[in-house]
């Protein structure tokens, strides 16, 4: 199994509290750290502008512009977005940002994209809210023009959404040119999303890695739906990564675990939660894998690498003030699972 580390952007509340003017150096030293540890081979944020489960007047930083700053702060650790929305871009200028990052970076961007669902933010910026039907065409569409954008150096697509004719996009990504990726993309795609009948077709034509989760059951499901898709297709199941997204509280012991549920439901109350929505969602939380003590979450986290993930992406909401779960997971989690991600 192999290991990527969310950067706390905003977009979650977890840098509330902090004054913009510092919220920069906070993230750029996460992820400084993170680059000089190996354990972790990522880090992530997400694509979103207002924050959530409300949209509040509290920074999101813009994870495309993130991108490129994180890009010139370290030197090994790959980039991701988990997940860019498709339409709040149009694709072939965002084949070129994501090319232009992927050299600026000497070749260490994941695209990870997916068809969105925000829709206060959607309809705020302008984008409308389409049917998820066409969500989903325009998530195809647009990866139809990576691909070309990324292999060849120019895209056309006469689509039903997205029209290019002959879009250029040098310089190509260093990845599939001068540094090794994706044989097919390029820069590494990441499709997101579980939707059994399309999105979930969509990564087993395009995808070099999904992104979906649910419980134990619920990610074996989906995977037997992915490998239905593989066969139809012609793919080979085993060359697609899976990879989950896991909200990680981990404590030395099972009182340590209460103190740090007990910080987070104080700091969702900080950030606007009613206490009683505060509750649930700690409640939600300590029925998840990735919380608990260490030997727990390799038991739970074991199980679904033993079910075929191959990719795990950590939330920790404390980061920004507290790396002592960090710490705690690279010591203790990481050793115990990480290997092949096939």
């Amino acid at each position: 199994m192999r290991f990527g580390l969310f950067v706390p952007q905003g977009w979650r509340m977890d840098l509330h509290g902090i004054d913009p003017v510092d919220q920069w150096q906070v993230m750029r030293d996460l992820a400084v750290r993170a680059d000089e540890h190996p354990e972790w081979e990522s880090i992530w944020v997400y694509d979103h502008f207002h924050t959530t489960p409300e949209p509040t007047e509290d920074p999101t930083h813009e994870a495309w512009t993130l991108m490129a700053a994180f890009a010139a702060a370290t030197s090994r650790v790959r980039l991701g977005q988990m997940c860019t929305c498709m339409s709040y871009r149009n694709p072939a200028y965002l084949a070129k940002v994501a090319a232009t990052v992927d050299v600026v970076s000497g070749g260490r961007v994941e695209m990870g994209i997916g068809a969105g669902w925000y829709e206060h933010e959607w309809r705020a910026y302008g984008y409308g809210f389409p049917r998820a039907g066409e969500r989903l065409a325009r998530l195809r569409e647009g990866v139809e023009i990576f691909r070309q954008a990324w292999t060849t150096g120019s895209a056309t697509l006469a689509g039903e959404h997205y029209q290019v004719d002959g879009a250029l996009v040098h310089p190509r990504p260093l990845q599939g040119t001068s540094a090794p990726g994706s044989q097919a993309n390029g820069i590494p795609m990441w499709i997101a999303g579980g939707g059994e009948r399309k999105t979930l077709r969509i990564a087993a034509e395009y995808a070099d890695y999904t992104n979906f989760f649910g419980d134990l059951e619920g990610f074996k499901h989906k995977s037997e739906v992915l490998a239905g898709h593989c066969r139809d297709v012609g793919r080979e199941f085993d060359s697609i990564v899976r990879s989950s997204n896991f909200n990680t509280v981990i404590g030395r012991d099972e009182a340590e675990v209460e103190e740090r549920l007990k910080w987070l439901h104080d700091h969702l109350v900080r950030t606007g939660h009613t206490k009683d929505k505060a509750d649930q969602a700690v409640e939600s939380m300590r029925r998840q894998p990735a919380v608990g003590t260490p030997e727990r979450v390799v038991e739970k986290m074991g199980a679904l690498r033993a079910a075929g993930l191959g990719y795990a992406i950590h939330y920790f909401a404390e980061a920004a003030w507290d790396t002592s779960g960090i710490e705690l997971f690279e010591r203790e989690v990481i050793p115990a699972l990480e290997g092949s991600g096939r």
